[in-house]
C-alpha cells in the first residue's frame, strides 16, 4: 500500500509543479528542458519505487498512476471546474492584430512566440495580420488570420 500512496503523491506533486510551470513549458521544449525532464524522471522513478525495484512493485506503480490519470480524466470530463483549474482555459493574446501585453506577460509568451506559430502554420509574418492568436490549454498557439476581404 506505501507504493500506492508513494505513486499517488508524485502523481499530485507533478500535475502542480507543471501547473506552476505553466503551458508555456509545453509550449517550447529546449535542450535543457529535455534535460531537466530527464532527470525529473529519474528522480520519480526512485521516488516511486523506493528500495523496490521488483517487477511486482513497477507493475503496481504502475497501475496506480494510470488509475490516477483516468480518474482525473473523468473528473475533467464531468466537472467543468476540475477541467479549468488542472488545464486552464484559452487565453486570448492577440485581438485584432494588437497584442494583449497583461496576458502575454501573464502566461509568459512573447510575440515572437506568435509569430512563430503564425508563420508555420498560416504564413503569416505580420502580428497585424492576426484576427486572434489564442493559447490553447495543451500549450499551442492557434492563430485565427483575418479574412481576405477584411485585412488591410
Amino acid at each position: 500500500m506505501d507504493m500506492v500512496f508513494r505513486a499517488l503523491a508524485i502523481y499530485l506533486f507533478l500535475v502542480v509543479v507543471f501547473k506552476v510551470a505553466g503551458r508555456r513549458a509545453l509550449l517550447q521544449m529546449t535542450s535543457f528542458d529535455l534535460i531537466l525532464l530527464l532527470i525529473i524522471s529519474e528522480a520519480t522513478q526512485q521516488a516511486l519505487l523506493g528500495q523496490d525495484f521488483s517487477v511486482t512493485g513497477a507493475m503496481i506503480t504502475i497501475t496506480t498512476l494510470i488509475v490516477a490519470d483516468i480518474l482525473f480524466g473523468l473528473m475533467k470530463k464531468y466537472f467543468a471546474p476540475v477541467e479549468n483549474i488542472l488545464d486552464g482555459t484559452p487565453v486570448i493574446l492577440v485581438e485584432d492584430g494588437v497584442p494583449l501585453a497583461d496576458k502575454l506577460r501573464k502566461v509568459d509568451v512573447s510575440c515572437d512566440d506568435i509569430l512563430v506559430s503564425a508563420r508555420q502554420n498560416n504564413g503569416i509574418t505580420d502580428l497585424h495580420k492576426i484576427k486572434y492568436a489564442i493559447l490553447e490549454r495543451n500549450g499551442h498557439i492557434s492563430i485565427i488570420p483575418y479574412e481576405n476581404q477584411e485585412a488591410s
